[in-house]
């Protein structure tokens, strides 16, 4: 049989590509003589960089930028034929924000590093710059991005405002530095950034704010957009994405840019639709497949195209929390939790690459058989 593993990374356990790798792995334990081939993906999230550069190559850089904490990180990303692909993750991700410190930063941390990233593509001589986006710490609607490319948000006593004093904004002063370079946003998520479905309401609480820090922040985030629209010439805080990675979106939607499906970005990349139309079987997978999952992430994008080229998709997860029906429904012929196979959230963390290929042996016995 024909099968091709595309799974998302793995909830901060297993990148893409460990993914795939732990996948292929179990599955050809039980079945040697399949023919596998490894198309692993990201949305714009964490391991956004990982993936495209095992599909397409290119040079990857290195660079120590401004973590979320204010703090040196160090962050890589990939020029490949004039076009750069940065993880804002990388320079800002919720990874780099120790969990028993988030609900008393979570008002303060920054995307500046994001923005300097950008500012080393520019440098480099990059023509586009694609911004993966997802997985981030912060709520600052991008301003410490925007920061970093020359443009700042202002206080009433006229000094650059500090992270965490988005509410204070009055005006934003300066010329953003982008060279030639226009700007993409990798993103598979629709909130705008203000509102009930906004960046803080709706991802806040991920990042450790409480019910008052989540009021706080879509204040803020509502003055800091009103100041932008000045500044801007128009007012982006509604566009679908704005509210992607806490508002970076919105900063780069601001900036001229243009917000692209992250998962159709890497499926291109990958030449994903040529693999599955190839294929008998399609294998993906995340780490939790939940009602997220059914609004457009990435494992629906691929259940999608599978469902087009009329080939089954099983799903393999760390955890499924949704009904045979709605999977069904969703393109997922059948999906599989790591957790229902091994018994516990703990022994499946204990050993994540591991209990991934049992369970992936486990499914393809199944599937031998049938």
């Amino acid at each position: 049989m024909r099968v091709v593993i595309a799974p998302d990374c793995f909830g901060g356990t297993l990148t893409a590509v460990e993914a795939a790798e732990a996948i292929a792995t179990g599955w050809r334990r039980a079945a040697p003589d399949d023919e596998l081939v490894l198309r692993p993906l990201a949305d714009g999230g964490p391991g956004f960089v990982d993936v495209i550069h095992t599909a397409m190559g290119g040079v990857l850089h290195r660079a120590t930028v401004t973590g979320p904490l204010g703090t040196p990180v160090e962050a890589t990303w990939l020029m490949q034929g004039g076009v750069a692909y940065i993880e804002s993750a990388d320079a800002c991700g919720l990874h780099l924000v120790p969990a028993e410190r988030r609900p008393q930063v979570c008002e303060h941390v920054t995307t500046r590093g994001v923005g300097e990233l950008i500012a080393a593509a520019r440098d480099k001589g990059a023509h586009e710059i694609i911004v993966g986006l997802g997985g981030s710490a912060t709520t600052d609607g991008g301003s410490g991005a925007l920061t970093a490319l020359g443009v700042s948000g202002i206080d009433d006593m006229g000094s650059p405002l500090l992270p965490g004093a988005l509410g204070d904004c009055v005006r934003v002063d300066g010329v953003a530095k982008l060279g030639r370079a226009t700007l993409i946003a990798a993103s598979d998520v629709e909130n705008p950034l203000t509102g009930p479905h906004g960046a803080a309401v709706t991802f806040g609480p991920q990042k450790g704010a409480d019910a008052a820090a989540v009021e706080r922040l879509d204040r803020a985030l509502g003055t800091w957009a009103d100041a932008v629209a000045t500044w801007a010439g128009r007012d982006v805080r509604d566009v679908p994405g704005a509210g992607a990675a806490g508002g970076l979106g919105f900063a780069l939607l601001a900036l001229g840019g243009e917000v692209k499906s992250g998962a159709d970005i890497v499926s291109g990349a990958t030449n994903l639709s040529a693999s599955i139309g190839w294929a008998e079987l399609v294998i993906t997978g995340e780490g939790s497949f939940d009602w997220q999952s059914l609004r457009g992430k990435l494992v629906t994008s691929v259940a999608g195209i599978a469902a087009a080229r009329g080939v089954p998709c099983l799903a393999l997860a760390g955890q499924v929390a949704v009904g045979g029906r709605q999977a069904a429904a969703a393109g997922v012929e059948a999906a599989y939790s790591v957790v229902d196979h091994v018994g516990s959230v703990e022994a499946s963390m204990a050993d994540p690459a591991g209990t991934l290929a049992d369970l992936a042996e486990h499914v393809a016995g199944q599937w031998a058989k049938g």
